[in-house]
């Protein structure tokens, strides 16, 4: 089906007098009739539910629209994007284990990464999303098990070059695992490009209005984990905490990582996503083809009337021809990016300050990728406690605003931002 059609109908099919609407199985258990039934469920034998820690119907179906919508074979629902990217990370690294990553990447996986995963004991070495293949192959060590990026880097708003890095990754036989929030599977489907694995925070886009966190990953079904099964113990040996299960004989290519990932990780960990929230984000993916256009018309016609105004020092947008990025934004999303735009006021953290004082119709939030248009100056706000210096070293300058277009008249956006912008 073309993803269009996805959207809207892909991951569930009502039988004969079922319900059309994809329903709530709001259970933490499911009852079985013998012992024998439900011990062929734990030993992956047969396919069920028993405890919605691991698994629900509802999150299930949520999670395979998801997966037709990237290409990929087999998907799970988090609690978060920030679970996801650990789940995903974690799933093939352990302690004594390196990873290759962008450093341009949202700063809580940046944090994760660096510092919660460093007390784990995964190394990691960054570097930067343009570097050369001779700089990206030379990052790589005999313990590296993974490269991570994004898509579209938040907030910086970077454009990866995916065929480069999983150029580099598959060549010292380890996966790219791609973070694609920005773009959603609607203007970008990574695997086509090559990552193997694939992210999201369902909390920005996917959902779309605001009302429910949540992750997912995506597994391309694509890496042959026993062609590299010395880098991956954990999925082409016996899992003794799991009847000693070896995932990668028993469920192949297809299904091995998210298998793993939902019977180790999400049993230990307990990062799940609820029925509910999972019901809500797929009323979101319902109209996720129709509201990305939007949000990208919305933003390249504010980037555009941004980049023209003389109070504005620069405008960082993939959609503007004057962008960095825009030739590799033409190569992966040619029917558009994202309805994020970040930009400099020329007058500096003063000037940051009354603009955003003096909006209307943005809200000042910390979120991004909503129906509603929302506003963020980090140096009054996530990153107050640094410096002019610091905000500059940390890629977040101190008249950075970061504006994320929402389903309203472009007209209006762009007459808040005008009057905002005269306030300065």
């Amino acid at each position: 089906m073309n993803r269009d059609t996805i959207c809207v109908q892909g991951g569930y099919t009502p039988g004969n007098g079922e319900p059309r609407q994809i329903p709530i199985i709001q259970s933490t258990t499911f009852k079985y009739n013998t012992s024998e039934d439900m011990g062929k469920l734990f030993d992956l034998e047969a396919d069920g539910y028993f405890y919605s820690r691991l698994q629900n119907p509802t999150c299930d179906a949520v999670a395979r629209k998801i997966a037709a919508l990237e290409g990929g074979t087999a998907a799970m629902l988090t609690s978060s994007g920030q679970a996801a990217n650990f789940f995903a990370l974690f799933n093939i690294c352990q302690c004594g284990d390196h990873i290759v990553s962008s450093s341009t990447i949202y700063g809580g996986t940046f944090n994760l990464i660096s510092v919660t995963m460093a007390k784990m004991g995964v190394e990691v070495t960054f570097v930067e999303s343009t570097c050369s293949e001779e700089e990206l192959n030379a990052a790589f060590r005999p313990n590296t098990k993974a490269v991570f990026g994004e898509t579209i880097a938040n907030p910086a708003l970077t454009v990866l070059d995916i065929e480069k890095f999983a150029k580099a990754a598959h060549a010292h036989g380890v996966p790219l695992i791609m973070d694609n929030t920005f773009p959603t599977p609607v203007n970008c489907q990574p695997i086509k490009w090559g990552a193997d694995i694939v992210t999201h925070s369902t909390t920005k886009y996917m959902d779309g209005h605001g009302a429910c966190i949540g992750g997912a990953i995506v597994d391309s079904g694509n890496f042959d984990w026993m062609a590299h099964a010395d880098k991956f113990p954990g999925l082409c040996t016996p899992d003794e905490s799991y009847h000693g299960i070896t995932y990668a004989e028993r469920f192949g290519k297809e299904g091995a990582f998210i298998t793993k990932a939902t019977a180790q990780l999400m049993r230990d960990f307990g990062c799940c996503q609820s029925p509910q929230s999972a019901f809500i984000l797929n009323l979101g993916l319902e109209s996720l083809h129709v509201r990305m256009a939007r949000h990208c018309a919305n933003a390249l016609a504010v980037a555009q009337f941004l980049e023209k105004h003389p109070k504005v020092a620069y405008v960082d947008y993939c959609g503007l021809e004057s962008s960095p990025y825009h030739a590799l934004a033409q190569k992966y999303m040619p029917n558009g990016s994202c309805g994020v735009v970040s930009f400099g006021l020329a007058g500096g953290r003063e000037a940051a300050s009354t603009f955003m004082k003096s909006l209307r119709l943005a809200a000042i939030e910390t979120h991004v990728a909503d129906a509603r248009t929302c506003c963020l100056n980090p140096a009054s706000s996530t990153h107050r406690q640094m410096n002019d210096e610091q905000l500059k070293a940390a890629g977040v300058p101190a008249e950075l605003v970061r504006m994320s277009c929402g389903l309203e008249a472009s007209e209006d956006l762009i007459a808040d931002i005008a009057q905002a912008l005269d306030k300065v």
